[in-house]
């Protein structure tokens, strides 16, 4: 595995980390920029909206750049934001901060994973972008925690910096171990880039990834009212189950990594039939403690942790250029924020356990989108199931 794909990771953990990063940080913003809790809570979604919408725009703007002069761009971008928003000391100029790094976090996924593409032999390509993406699955599972830690010990700026300091030295190492590349074979203008969106096929499997994401996010963003004040977990319990449904996202991660080349659309259909089940089961069990927490591992286990699978299945159908790969993360993005809006709105007419039902429905929408693969699968063996040989992949073998 090459090194690169280590500090690939390691971008993205800072990117994500910063995500999370206000979550844990609510009570001693609020005091400081003289704002309510649920407006610290916009600053999410800003970050959130940055990446849906701006982060395909930032990837045209380093469409033209050859991939290791993008990602410094990208992280530089990054860090002024995060510099930005922990000097900030009114709330507008935090939420312009949040655009910016939002913003550049998206097109970072998007030009890294091209990068791990280009920089992987085909056959190991699905665990290298799984290893890539546990620095999403360890951002995570630490990102709100230590963000909480250290918000407490030495004030919420802090916590600003220390993801700063994480950036500037992934960056440092990317300038200095990560290969001149050039643009993959590919590689065009940005008409020649967009051309790929016309086919039908794709955008059905963009909006498959955001149910997959949807289906898990409807749930997660609502399971601290649900233990608390359906399970009848106290709160000092709650971040212990948060760490251990983290643990979980890394484990499952790494599987489907190991399994996302060879088996991607099994991994996906096995996936969301136990994310389906398994959400069910919690909602049917909430009031039981262990049942829930058990419920809960699960949803971990194969419910995020889809991603190499889906990141697999759609550079195959289109490519594995920044462009798709950031539309792909906005189309992630929007399930994360479909799936939070829609368990809001289930809670306020349904009740707490609302979100899991209306989680396990999403899942199942997702598995109705993968039918026509499963005939295809079906009747010509593993046509869906095995690279296909795109210019980047003919490079490699000569």
């Amino acid at each position: 595995m090459p090194k690169s794909v280590y500090l690939m990771a390691l971008g993205i953990f800072a990117m994500v980390t910063s995500e999370f990063l206000v979550g844990g940080l609510m009570p001693q913003i609020s005091d400081d920029l003289n704002v309510s809790i649920p407006q610290v809570g916009y600053l999410i979604t800003a970050f959130a909206v940055a990446m849906a919408v701006g982060g395909p725009f930032a990837a045209v703007a380093v469409l033209k750049l050859r991939p290791k002069r993008a990602l410094l761009v990208l992280f530089v971008v990054f860090l002024a934001g995060n510099v930005l928003a922990g000097i900030s000391t009114t709330y507008w100029l935090m939420a312009v901060a949040r655009v910016i790094t939002g913003t550049a976090s998206s097109a970072f996924f998007g030009v890294s994973l091209s990068v791990v593409a280009q920089i992987t032999k085909p056959e190991i390509r699905g665990r290298a972008i799984g290893l890539a993406m546990q620095g999403l699955m360890v951002g995570t599972l630490l990102g709100l925690p230590i963000s909480t830690l250290v918000g407490e010990q030495w004030g919420w700026r802090a916590g600003f910096v220390a993801v700063g300091v994480i950036t500037v030295l992934a960056a440092v190492a990317t300038m200095i171990v990560l290969p001149p590349l050039e643009h993959s074979a590919d590689s065009g203008d940005f008409r020649e880039e967009v051309q790929v969106f016309r086919a039908p096929k794709l955008w059905l499997v963009l909006c498959t990834s955001t149910l997959i994401i949807g289906a898990t996010f409807a749930a997660f963003s609502y399971f601290t009212p649900i233990f608390t004040e359906v399970t009848g977990f106290s709160r000092g319990i709650v971040p212990l189950l948060l760490l251990a449904y983290g643990a979980a996202t890394v484990i499952g991660n790494g599987v489907v990594a190991r399994l996302a080349d060879a088996h991607t659309i099994r991994v996906l259909v096995t996936g969301l039939t136990l994310n389906t089940l398994f959400l069910v089961a919690f909602a049917t069990l909430a009031e039981i403690k262990i049942p829930a927490v058990l419920a809960m591992l699960g949803i971990g286990f194969v419910g995020v942790t889809m991603n190499p699978a889906m990141i697999s299945r759609v550079q195959r159908i289109a490519n594995a250029r920044p462009l798709v790969n950031t539309i792909h993360s906005s189309f992630i993005t929007l399930g994360v924020v479909i799936g939070s809006w829609i368990g809001g709105i289930g809670i306020n007419h349904y009740g707490l356990t609302a979100p899991l039902w209306l989680g396990a429905i999403l899942a199942v929408l997702a598995l109705v989108a993968l039918i026509p693969d499963l005939g295809q699968l079906r009747r010509a063996g593993k046509p869906t199931e095995t690279a296909l040989p795109t210019p980047e992949h003919q490079m490699e073998s000569a």
